[in-house]
């Protein structure tokens, strides 16, 4: 299995396999904390090989610095089959995102974890407005 995309975006959406997304991102900019991001995405597209065909587990969660989860987790189950003229075969995740509440500045992490094991991590940074002068 690989990660073919991972990414925090403005919007996502999955139309018959192809994966649609806005504005990728790893930053947002709060003067005050808690920031509320109104609206935003994980996409995700796993490519899973013919002997991978069968039953997947996929976990995603968003934590702070310390480890604490923001959200609940994202679990999925996820069943795997390939065509019989193809040897591989591509899955598209979309998880909308309204209203998330960061509590302070900092690092956040979204983590991706499929069948217990971490496959990929993206960084989500709360930055505070730079001064004039910076």
């Amino acid at each position: 299995m690989n990660v073919e995309v991972l990414t925090l975006c403005d919007a996502a959406t999955d139309q018959r396999g192809k994966l649609n997304m806005l504005g990728a991102f790893d930053t947002i900019i709060a003067k005050n904390v808690p920031a509320i991001h109104p609206q935003c995405s994980v996409a995700l597209r796993l490519r899973f090989q013919r002997i991978e065909e069968g039953k997947h587990k996929v976990r995603i969660h968003l934590v702070d610095e310390d480890g604490n989860l923001i959200i609940p987790s994202l679990d999925a189950d996820l069943q795997v089959k390939l065509p019989a003229n193809q040897d591989s075969v591509s899955v598209n995740l979309v998880l909308n995102l309204h209203g998330l509440k960061l509590a302070r500045h900092g690092t956040y992490a979204i983590n991706l974890a499929i069948d217990g094991r971490q496959e990929g991590s993206i960084p989500l940074y709360v930055k505070e407005p730079l001064q004039r002068g910076e």
